[in-house]
């Protein structure tokens, strides 16, 4: 089930999507280890007037990361997307990810992420810019389209092709339909099946079973995983073991879970330090306590909490009453 990137093979088909807020360095290496393939940073702004920022800050770390190394930048200016391509190669990134696929607003209304669908000469313009300004590979990350009467995923993924991407995750909704309403897995098997390059479906995969009938149904080379690794990283190692055998893995025990999240909100506060760490901490605790069973009393009391000790002692004291 291999396949490659480049001079890199990614030897495992299942790959975490790049979230922004959610797959910081500490989950990345989390997801790497629970099986992933491949993992994506988050989204990086082309501007980099902007990268003084605490968040950006945090966003161009890339020490002890996991190879190889991809990093998603976002933007609409072709030169501007030029230059950060260039700039995160320079800090250590391996693969250029290129996001034409984030349906958010505040990302639209700039004229990047799936905004840049409805202009195709504009796609071109900003794919040809990047691929020609770096040695490493890009990938590109897309949906079916901008509507359900604008579907033009694979003439996007043909010109990509043409151009020199290496690789293309498809989310199976078009921009207009955002995560609402039924993802459709036929424009992905149509551009699997007219492309050479290694293509990643993606959206609405939840589970072994899900991420095998869309695996087999589009032929995709890797299966995309992202809101379904909030709280259960060990998603990846599930759906591994199950396109392998056919067989669903037993589920973490309680004691193996444990382990896993005190060692990812250990790994919150040194990477981010105590006050941002505990903050950010209470999140991906937050998903962690839906996949246990919701645990609102809990939670709220989590939530109170505003240091890096008393995060952990409470932690530990929550397990051991399970």
């Amino acid at each position: 089930m291999a396949f490659a990137i480049g001079p890199y093979c990614v030897d495992k088909p299942v790959i975490l999507a790049p979230m922004a807020g959610v797959t910081d360095l500490p989950f990345r290496r989390l997801c790497h280890d629970q099986g992933a393939g491949l993992v994506v940073s988050e989204m990086v702004t082309s501007d980099v007037r902007l990268w003084n920022s605490t968040k950006s800050r945090h966003r161009l770390i890339h020490d002890m990361e996991v190879s190889p190394r991809s990093v998603q930048i976002a933007g609409g200016d072709p030169q501007m997307m030029a230059q950060a391509a260039q700039q995160n190669v320079e800090l250590g990134a391996q693969i250029i990810d290129i996001n034409m696929g984030c349906p958010a607003k505040k990302v639209c209304n700039k004229a990047a992420g799936s905004a840049l669908l409805k202009d195709e000469t504009l796609v071109r313009d900003i794919l040809e810019s990047v691929v020609n300004s770096v040695s490493v590979p890009v990938t590109l990350k897309i949906r079916t389209g901008w509507s359900l009467d604008q579907k033009n995923g694979l003439a996007i993924a043909k010109m990509a092709e043409d151009i020199g991407i290496q690789a293309l995750a498809i989310h199976g909704r078009t921009r207009e339909c955002k995560f609402q309403g039924q993802v459709e897995y036929d424009t992905i098997a149509e551009i699997k099946h007219h492309l050479r390059i290694p293509i990643f479906a993606n959206g609405d995969i939840k589970d072994a079973q899900s991420a095998k009938f869309v695996k087999d149904y589009t032929q995709a080379d890797g299966i995309m995983i992202g809101r379904a690794a909030q709280g259960r990283p060990w998603i990846f190692r599930e759906i591994n073991h199950y396109l392998e055998t056919n067989e669903l893995l037993a589920p973490p025990s309680l004691s193996e879970v444990r382990q896993l999240v005190i060692n990812h909100v250990n790994a919150l506060h040194q990477f981010y330090g105590d006050y941002l760490g505990v903050r950010i901490a209470r999140k991906h605790v937050g998903w962690y306590l839906q996949t246990l069973a919701d645990k609102t009393q809990f939670r709220s009391l989590f939530n109170r909490i505003d240091n890096t000790h008393e995060q952990l002692d409470k932690l530990q004291e929550f397990f051991v009453c399970q």
